[in-house]
């Protein structure tokens, strides 16, 4: 039975020994999904020599059946709908529309308040690896890679600590790659494979991007 992570900045540590190959490359970006990937991520980053960024994706839950997604949002004003959901339930495009725009305002709230005034990094023809803290469903993931897509990357790959086994084999498919370091059969849950699972808070987010943006600075600079 593999041994549970310290904490999400170790697990990030290990998980950057799993992405050598892409150490060092002038294409390659690392992707947070906040909060809980933030720490991982910024890990990975510093690693690879990598710039950080967050990619917010937010789900539109069928109003009364909020667990159900009929699609999700994410950043760069990519909207992705479940045609399978819609086909079944077939919601009024209204409907559809006015979960969106709250979900999107909560999209850009969140967007402000990690990321301040900065741009967004720019994807197309980049090489992205998408982080979390780990994936169970892999739901939020599957949004974030359909939305990447959009966004037209040269490569996109998945990077997680742990992984339910069959969700990484399903993501592999969607993504060029599904990289975890460890994949526990039975999985449980993603906090079951954290000694430390506390909550990332929304200053840390923040801390951690302004220390990647400052880092990445220094690092342009010394070339």
């Amino acid at each position: 039975m593999p041994v549970p992570f310290r904490d999400r900045a170790a697990a990030g540590r290990l998980l950057a020994e799993k992405l050598t190959a892409y150490a060092g490359r002038t294409d390659v970006l690392v992707l947070a999904l906040p909060r809980g990937g933030v720490p991982v991520a910024f890990e990975v980053a510093q690693a690879l020599d990598a710039p950080l960024d967050v990619f917010v994706v937010r789900k539109l839950g069928v109003p009364g059946h909020e667990e159900l997604a009929m699609g999700a949002i994410a950043s760069g004003g990519v909207r992705v709908l479940n045609e399978d959901v819609i086909q079944a339930l077939r919601p009024p495009l209204r409907m559809i529309e006015a979960v969106a725009a709250r979900e999107f305002q909560e999209l850009e709230r969140r967007e402000r308040a990690y990321r301040g005034d900065r741009p967004p990094l720019e994807l197309r023809g980049r090489t992205v690896i998408l982080v979390d803290d780990g994936l169970a469903t892999g739901s939020t993931m599957r949004a974030a890679v359909a939305a990447v897509r959009r966004l037209q990357p040269a490569r996109l790959i998945v990077a997680v600590p742990t992984a339910a086994p069959s969700t990484c084999a399903e993501l592999g498919l969607e993504a060029d790659e599904c990289i975890s370091c460890i994949t526990p059969d039975p999985f449980y849950a993603v906090g079951v494979w954290y000694e430390d699972f506390s909550q990332t808070t929304d200053q840390e987010v923040r801390d951690l991007l302004e220390r990647a943006v400052v880092e990445t600075m220094a690092a342009t600079t010394e070339r």
